[in-house]
């Protein structure tokens, strides 16, 4: 039924991709039973533990559910929780990957911006300014500064008073901090670079500050346009070592230790 599957991609996430499009596709309908582990295992040529990881994960999504002694399966179709995990399970390498997130975060935090400029109060800006301040601090002592850029962008958010933009930019800082780490990861190649970072960011927040929601609508945007062009540059040399990274914190333990 299945093909094995292997490559860059987390094994987890691939084995969950594939079982999820046997669902949402029909092939596999309400009520009908999964493969068993051993025929996972068998087909997809994976070990147990990934096996296990996938269905957990279908599971949280509401897709399937396991019957004692009776094996797993699939539930009766309902609106079903994003999962951006596995959206991004098939890009074709971590390039591209990166480049779909901050495509994402240029429509999203534009908006956001846009609504700040309009309805955040002064604490709120000075919160802002800390984390602006926070993210300087962190570069100046070595780190990598996700943690705080994410800070800013949340910030950015919650000034807003708009709960589901909270929650949605929320999700995503978390989703997709490993793009915002490989981002922050290029820029730091660089001293244009950071500064230029540092002068784009200081721009959304001016005119966050002075309440022209247009302004800063298009400093959000052309920040991230920005990103997605310094990604761009970036060489081969760096993209190498990004893959290297992902695949290292992606491996399958069990085939890592032979088993």
């Amino acid at each position: 039924m299945f093909s094995k599957v292997s490559g860059p991609v987390r094994l987890a996430d691939q084995v969950a991709a594939i079982l999820a499009e046997e669902i949402e596709s029909g092939r596999l309908a309400e009520g009908d039973k999964l493969p068993t582990e051993v025929e996972l295992v068998k087909q997809l040529g994976v070990s147990r533990t990934v096996v296990r990881e996938a269905v957990s994960r279908l599971r949280n999504a509401g897709l399937v559910e396991p019957r004692q002694g009776l094996g797993v399966f699939v539930l009766p179709r309902r609106t079903r929780p994003l999962d951006l995990e596995a959206a991004t399970a098939d890009a074709t390498d971590t390039k591209a990957k990166v480049l779909q997130i901050v495509e994402v975060r240029r429509a999203m935090e534009g908006e956001a911006a846009s609504l700040a400029a309009i309805r955040a109060a002064p604490d709120d800006v000075a919160r802002m300014r800390q984390a602006l301040d926070a993210i300087d601090a962190a570069v100046a002592s070595g780190g990598d500064g996700v943690d705080e850029d994410l800070a800013f962008h949340r910030s950015i958010a919650e000034s807003t008073g708009n709960t589901v933009l909270v929650a949605t930019v929320r999700y995503l800082g978390e989703v997709l901090r490993s793009g915002i780490r490989v981002t922050r990861a290029n820029e730091a190649r660089r001293g244009d670079f950071i500064e230029a970072v540092r002068q784009e960011h200081h721009a959304i927040l001016a005119a966050i500050e002075a309440g022209d929601a247009v302004a800063a609508r298009t400093a959000a945007r052309r920040h991230m346009h920005h990103a997605a062009a310094r990604l761009q540059d970036a060489d081969e040399g760096f993209w190498t070592e990004a893959e290297e990274l992902d695949v290292e914190l992606n491996v399958d333990p069990d085939v890592d230790a032979g088993r």
